[in-house]
């Protein structure tokens, strides 16, 4: 493979070309061009001043030198580079496509380190759980067209399992896949524009956004863009691959629908602020180091941005993570780490240096508030900004949908709107675009695919992640645990306020079981029918977690109960809730918040069974 960041000609012209219409587009819209293509053919798209050329006769520098850099600076220092280390410096991951051909023509999986570095490619072989791939899309800021929902369909039929997953990262996986069609899957997405290199693996995942960018009446400002324009960058930077450990990006437009961008290693939250050196505006707050399966949230900096300015920041707080991320312990190879050790403040001169000129600072209070999220407006129908049209929420059961349900749903979509759809962070999607005149025909025909516009409180707030049904860390199903909690909840109580309910199988959290109302997080737990014998599968139930201004860390309330426990105990926590929260306002965070953990517990164990 050549060097031109792992495209050949024609890809780099397409990608140049893209992003020249994408600037154009941009001072059409009379927003700032940061992208700075417009190069021959073949030349890194670049933000800033360009690097340095070499002296006569010198090479070029190798921007991937600085990982190999920082691992020496590591291993002088005494430390031993962890086994994916190794193996990256070992095999560069993008020059695996030859070798990945040749087992996909064989019928072979991975073996060995090669499972870490197929990731890359966003293709985990997740045995033992499955024996197949799970193949890890991306979608900046969670828009998908149409007919990328139609073509997924068919892909999911012909080469997976006839079903897609969304995700908590506004994202979608296929699973399923047979050894055979690796490439079948990879060159296929290549088809319908979607490029989801560095999926997995030691990289920046799907970059976020509100889900409602550009169509939410309450916004302040638009987030899309900014999310296509990182999502860009980094496929056109190839020494930004290759981390110490996985990175998330997040962009908040201050809207109805949260992007949970305070659980990203960095979140820009967008916020009106004023003061004596400030001009009044909408600028993007910056905050680092969320990563809440390790139970912390990204905090504010006290750097103010113009949204010019977020991707070649980002950029620059990626760099110096690589030079100093932790690459002999994988438990502290998270971001979140290097600020423990230095501190914020030293950690923003570092990002100063690399960019060459200091950041805008203000202090916190001069900007305002961010204002409530609606926690139910991923759900139903809501009007948009634009006079006469609506968004209509899809809610899916634990996030999955049957290849038919996405035709349908692409289908309704053109008929009725303009192809736009919104994945969101809450595992569900948007049609946007809908005439009032047209609602209650769309709404119909969701039905019709055995699909829901108008889930109840518990179906809506209702996250799961894949659980032992297709993750091998995973300790429970928790894809059916989680409807059969659903079920079982339905059929004895009625909610009238948003509860959210996280279920995650493992330690990695990637169902955030920290920030639900409740939170469930799976593990081997002793059989209460046979002290003496077997585990069964069970949970850890924690409550009043929370994210926004509800941020906050769920409290454990009980641990070790096996899930034949689980769902009445949900029931009777929710029960207790109704029966002793101060008034119809008090949410029901505030009321887990607001009595003692014991308490609680009391009360679950007390309340009148809902047989």
């Amino acid at each position: 493979m050549s060097e031109n960041n792992g495209f050949n000609a024609e890809q780099q012209t397409f990608l140049q070309g893209f992003a020249l219409g994408s600037d154009v587009a941009r001072k059409v819209r009379g927003l700032p061009v940061i992208s700075g293509s417009g190069g021959p053919a073949g030349e890194t798209l670049t933000l800033g001043a360009p690097a340095p050329a070499p002296a006569a006769g010198e090479l070029p520098r190798d921007p991937m030198s600085v990982h190999a850099e920082a691992q020496d600076r590591q291993v002088a220092a005494g430390g031993k580079l962890v086994a994916e280390e190794k193996a990256k410096r070992a095999k560069p991951p993008r020059d695996m496509w030859d070798e990945m051909q040749a087992r996909a023509d064989a019928g072979e999986f991975p073996k060995g380190t090669d499972v870490f570095l197929t990731k890359f490619y966003g293709m985990f072989y997740v045995a033992p759980a499955q024996d197949s791939y799970m193949c890890r899309l991306r979608f900046p800021g969670g828009a998908i067209k149409s007919w990328q929902l139609r073509g997924l369909a068919e892909m999911a039929d012909s080469f997976a399992g006839g079903y897609a997953d969304a995700t908590t990262r506004a994202n979608l996986q296929l699973r399923e896949i047979g050894a055979g069609d690796c490439i079948n899957v990879l060159t296929g997405l290549r088809d319908l524009g979607i490029i989801n290199y560095g999926a997995g693996g030691d990289n920046i995942r799907n970059v976020t956004a509100s889900p409602l960018s550009g169509i939410d009446p309450t916004e302040l400002i638009e987030t899309l863009p900014l999310a296509r324009d990182m999502h860009y960058y980094l496929i056109n930077h190839r020494e930004l691959y290759g981390l110490p450990r996985k990175f998330n990006i997040a962009f908040d437009g201050g809207g109805s629908i949260s992007a949970l961008e305070d659980t990203n290693d960095i979140g820009f939250t967008a916020v009106r602020a004023a003061g004596p050196d400030l001009p009044e505006g909408v600028y993007f707050q910056l905050t680092l180091g969320g990563i809440t399966g390790h139970k912390d949230f990204a905090r504010p900096t006290g750097v103010l941005l113009e949204p010019q300015e977020c991707v070649e920041v980002a950029a620059a707080i990626v760099r110096v993570f690589i030079k100093n991320g932790d690459r002999t312990n994988r438990n502290k190879a998270r971001l979140k780490y290097v600020l423990d050790d230095w501190g914020f403040d030293k950690f923003i001169e570092e990002v100063e240096a690399d960019l060459g000129r200091p950041l805008r600072k203000a202090p916190l209070d001069v900007c305002q508030p961010r204002s409530s999220d609606d926690r139910q407006g991923h759900i139903g129908v809501h009007a948009q900004s634009q006079e006469g049209l609506n968004y209509v929420g899809v809610a899916f059961p634990v996030g999955r949908m049957t290849s038919d349900q996405m035709r349908g749903l692409a289908k309704i979509s053109d008929r009725y709107g303009d192809g736009d759809i919104r994945l969101t962070v809450w595992q569900n999607l948007l049609i946007a675009n809908i005439p009032d005149a047209d609602v209650d025909a769309v709404k119909a025909e969701i039905e019709a695919i055995g699909l829901d516009h108008d889930a109840n409180s518990i179906r809506a707030g209702l996250i799961s992640c894949t659980g032992s049904a297709g993750c091998k860390y995973a300790a429970a199903p928790t894809k059916a645990n989680s409807l059969t909690i659903a079920d079982y909840v339905e059929q004895r109580l009625e909610l009238d306020v948003p509860v959210n309910i996280h279920l995650t199988g493992c330690h990695h959290s990637c169902a955030q079981h920290y920030i639900g109302d409740i939170g469930l997080i799976a593990a081997n737990v002793e059989n209460p029918d046979d002290p003496d014998g077997d585990t069964v599968e069970g949970y850890h139930m924690f409550v009043g977690g929370g994210y926004g201004e509800r941020r906050g860390i769920g409290r454990e309330l009980f641990n070790g109960l096996p899930f034949s426990q689980v769902p009445a105990r949900v029931a009777t926590l929710l029960q207790a809730y109704l029966d002793n929260r101060q008034s119809p306002e008090e949410a029901f965070v505030e009321f887990t918040r607001r009595v003692e953990v014991e308490e609680l517990r009391e009360l679950c164990l007390t309340a009148p069974a809902l047989a």
